[in-house]
């Protein structure tokens, strides 16, 4: 059982992982997850569905990631060890569900990895070359693939130098943004028009929180150092919300100053929105900051790549997905099977997908793997895990389920269609890997170990 004086030294008992993780160190590993490449592709299409108050969907967003942020709090302190929703889910339905909750993850950074690709096919490359934006993501996936085949190091100053750059990026795009009202160039009031012609006030809102909420995404990868974390029920709250609440500051602020910088409907048409803000404020030379948005994106799908072939390979490994994908290269000792598959899947879906499309793809498996996360926290109250862990509300719970239910609502026809044959293809490999265990019990897995 974790104490508070266990989390200081070695690691205690039910854990092998060194905890090394302090509070402020964990807030920068989160800040750094969430504040990714998504705003720099997806505030034009977030104009594109609310109007001018771009700023709106991202508060939104913002106030239903928390929701949901509450019982990873609950879940991650509960049960400090790897795995993440999957775990969550596998302890409160059993390992199928587990099973189809960790599917949706893989898939979810897939599809992430793909609509970064197109992103980086998009403007951002137009400052320096003007090429398909389908050829490029094909060539991209296939470069991060040989990156990622080749071996990556992890290394902290690595991560911080890449967010640094990142942050870098959006904190130029405020200064400029409030350099142009200061001017008089700006236009205030495009920050309060919201809607479209064809959608009122409410929808506008509610669809632009769709793709808004891509930009938040990240926190939940987060759990899965909690086994790694000094004192995780102090550490882990605090430093998640406040990264939260410090990204939601960063993005609110350069969705106000996009909207009050560029019309309306530029923004809306660019794949490179804060490029115009850039281009309409001058001073900053446009090649320059293109450069910092694609090493942006290009960091994202990196990361957001080794992730996903290293999830699969993992999941092979346990018997969840075919053998073949453990196989591994003879002097790299990479997993290169799982990296083809996984770069094969994400070229497929790039050049079968807008950005727009791939981003809410990507909110839809997420939100069925929240909806479980939700509903898992209520359902797990019988069970006392570790002693004095954080416990979230019980109203907020149940306020990420119904918004969860809520933001589903306003995911399009065809992204639904995606989305349900990805998780159909998890459900017969999930129903397979049951079938395959026959009647061997699962209460090794549920037990906490």
């Amino acid at each position: 059982m974790l104490t508070e004086s266990s989390g200081r030294g070695a690691a205690p008992e039910g854990t092998a992982l060194k905890r090394a993780l302090t509070t402020p160190l964990l807030y920068f590993f989160i800040l750094g997850d969430v504040l990714g490449a998504g705003v720099y592709v997806l505030v034009g299409q977030v104009a594109a569905d609310a109007g001018g108050a771009v700023w709106l969907p991202l508060v939104v967003a913002l106030l239903l990631a928390l929701l949901t942020a509450a019982s990873y709090a609950e879940l991650a302190t509960k049960y400090p060890r790897a795995g993440g929703a999957s775990h969550y889910t596998t302890r409160a339905f059993g390992p199928f569900a587990g099973f189809v909750a960790g599917f949706c993850m893989l898939a979810a950074g897939i599809v992430s990895v793909a609509a970064l690709a197109r992103g980086f096919g998009g403007d951002y490359l137009s400052a320096f070359v003007t090429l398909p934006v389908g050829l490029v993501a094909v060539l991209f996936l296939a470069l991060l693939a040989l990156v990622n085949a080749r071996g990556i190091k992890e290394s902290t100053r690595a991560n911080v130098v890449a967010t640094v750059v990142e942050v870098g990026g959006l904190i130029v795009v405020v200064a400029l943004g409030a350099w142009l009202l200061l001017r008089g160039d700006g236009d205030a009031g495009r920050l309060t028009q919201l809607g479209t012609p064809e959608k009122g006030a409410a929808a506008a809102v509610l669809s632009g929180s769709v793709l808004a909420y891509y930009s938040f995404v990240g926190f939940e990868t987060s759990v899965n150092v909690a086994e790694e974390t000094r004192n995780p029920r102090r550490s882990y709250p605090r430093a998640l919300f406040g990264a939260l609440a410090t990204a939601g500051a960063v993005y609110v602020l350069v969705g106000i100053a996009a909207s009050a910088a560029v019309p309306t409907a530029r923004l809306a048409e660019s794949s490179g929105p804060l490029l115009e803000v850039v281009k309409e404020a001058g001073g900053v030379p446009t090649r320059l900051f293109s450069a910092i948005a694609l090493v942006a994106v290009a960091n994202g799908a990196l990361l957001t790549g080794i992730m996903s072939s290293r999830l699969a390979y993992g999941m092979a490994k346990d018997g969840l997905l075919p053998a073949a994908l453990t196989e591994v290269l003879p002097g790299r000792r990479t997993p290169w099977a799982a990296i083809a598959v996984t770069t094969l899947l994400a070229m497929l879906l790039a050049l079968t997908g807008s950005v727009a499309t791939l981003a809410s793809t990507l909110v839809l498996l997420l939100l069925i793997v929240f909806l479980m996360v939700n509903t898992a926290v209520l359902v797990l109250r019988r069970d006392a895990g570790e002693a004095d862990h954080f416990r979230t509300p019980t109203v907020l719970p149940v306020l990420g389920i119904a918004s969860c239910v809520l933001l589903a609502t306003q995911i399009e026809a065809e992204v639904w269609l995606r989305g349900l044959v990805i998780v159909a293809v998890g459900m017969v490999l999930g129903a397979v890997g049951a079938a395959r265990r026959g009647g061997r019990t699962d209460a090794g897995v549920r037990d906490p170990g």
